[in-house]
């Protein structure tokens, strides 16, 4: 009598939760299949809570789910592409561009209460803009409020993507700013400066307070007349490496250096920013250790035009030229290249920028879709449950006019804006 008791509450629990589920069925004319790089017509998906239930056609859907009732909202796509959101994988959320206000005046003047109110407007913009992910790789002086953001993101309190958090980022000492002032003055520093064995202390507890990643500066502009040098060893890089990953982290590495990069490939860092001075033979090294690739390609031109350059009318700058001949290399290397545009310095929510750029850069269309989507999905961490349309993915979709695969510009207007399963746009 127990047991058909406990059988019994237990089937009326299981009848109370299906009846319960609140269905989202997504009836768009094409699905982008960023994987195989191809448009799929005659699909549909359904979305229960943050998560993708299905993918398939309208028949074996409502053979296999119970969509009858009032437990079910059919989201109208017709005419439209429904794909992954996309991911930016290198942001300063708690930055805005420098054309505004310099690097040096956000760290040293704005107060912690403006920047994280700014970084409030800029996540609701990337949002928008179709961006449902970002990994953000420093507060820039701000302390640990991307923390504390990423956490009110987690209540609902603030509204915007997806993010997982460097905190202060590391530095080794005397290497980074803000620089030029007067020496008998304590700075607020854009990072956390630390060497040696002190940087297993140091790692330890940048996690300890919340940050998901490590990243650390293997090289800066602190060599003669300001030109980027290595500042930490080898063995100081395998060392925050080492501390990182037995916390279950990775580290990343800001590079701009042919050395720094080589080092920070060999201590076993799982992406690499920037990489200005890249060759051939430093991105095949990368790709050997399964290190990606973020070049960082809009923050480079958007500093140009700052200083004063006009894209197809002046000559290009030596940074912009490097950009090329970096991701040329990269590209005939064969090494994974992700989407991260260092957003923060140019405008949040024109994150679409990098995409372009890389593509105009040489990357095929498909493969920059896989570096917002896939290969962003990896560096989230997140590479079997984000960043495709597919059951069991997080629903973080977006819908566009219009084919991709074929015009990147289609992605200036998003039509849809779906994250963690709730619509947002």
């Amino acid at each position: 009598m127990k047991n058909f008791i406990s059988q019994l509450i237990a089937s009326l629990i299981l009848a109370q939760t299906t009846l319960a589920a609140e269905y989202k069925l997504l009836k768009p004319t094409y699905i982008l299949d960023v994987e195989q790089g191809e448009l799929i017509e005659g699909q549909e998906a359904l979305i229960l809570d943050d998560k993708i239930a299905a993918v398939g056609s309208h028949q074996w859907i409502s053979d296999n789910f119970d969509l009858s009732g009032t437990n079910i909202e059919t989201i109208n796509l017709k005419g439209l592409t429904l794909m992954p959101g996309l991911i930016d994988a290198h942001s300063h959320i708690l930055l805005h561009p420098y054309n505004e206000t310099s690097w040096d005046d956000q760290v040293l003047k704005e107060s912690r209460a403006e920047r994280v109110a700014r970084a409030v407007g800029h996540l609701e913009a990337t949002l928008d803009a179709g961006f449902t992910s970002l990994r953000d790789l420093g507060s820039e002086g701000a302390g640990y409020a991307d923390v504390g953001i990423k956490e009110a993101l987690d209540k609902g309190v603030i509204v915007g993507p997806s993010i997982i958090v460097a905190g202060r980022a590391i530095v080794a000492t005397g290497s980074y700013g803000p620089k030029g002032f007067d020496l008998s003055h304590t700075l607020t520093l854009g990072a956390e400066p630390a060497d040696g064995n002190d940087l297993i202390r140091v790692v330890r507890d940048q996690i300890g307070k919340g940050a998901d990643i490590v990243k650390v500066y293997a090289d800066y502009r602190w060599g003669p007349d300001r030109a980027a040098q290595p500042t930490f060893s080898l063995a100081e890089l395998k060392l925050i490496v080492e501390t990182a990953k037995s916390s279950g982290r990775q580290v990343v590495a800001h590079s701009a250096t042919e050395e720094g990069m080589r080092r920070a490939a060999l201590a076993g860092v799982q992406s690499i920013e920037h990489g200005d001075a890249g060759t051939v033979e430093t991105f095949k090294l990368m790709k050997d250790n399964n290190v990606v690739f973020c070049p960082t390609l809009a923050v480079t031109e958007a500093n140009a035009e700052y200083a004063g350059w006009k894209k197809g009318e002046d000559e290009m700058p030596s940074s912009v030229k490097l950009k090329h001949a970096a991701m040329t290399s990269a590209i005939e290397a064969g090494v994974t290249i992700c989407n991260g545009s260092d957003v923060g310095p140019y405008t949040h929510g024109n994150n679409l920028r990098e995409l372009k750029l890389m593509h105009e850069y040489g990357l095929s269309i498909e493969e920059t879709l896989q570096a917002a989507t896939i290969v962003g999905a990896e560096l989230m961490n997140k590479k079997d449950i984000l960043g495709q349309v597919k059951p069991g993915y997080i629903a973080d979709l977006i819908a566009v006019k219009g084919n991709p695969l074929e015009d990147l510009d289609v992605l200036n207007e998003i039509s849809l804006v779906i994250q963690k399963g709730l619509v947002y746009k």
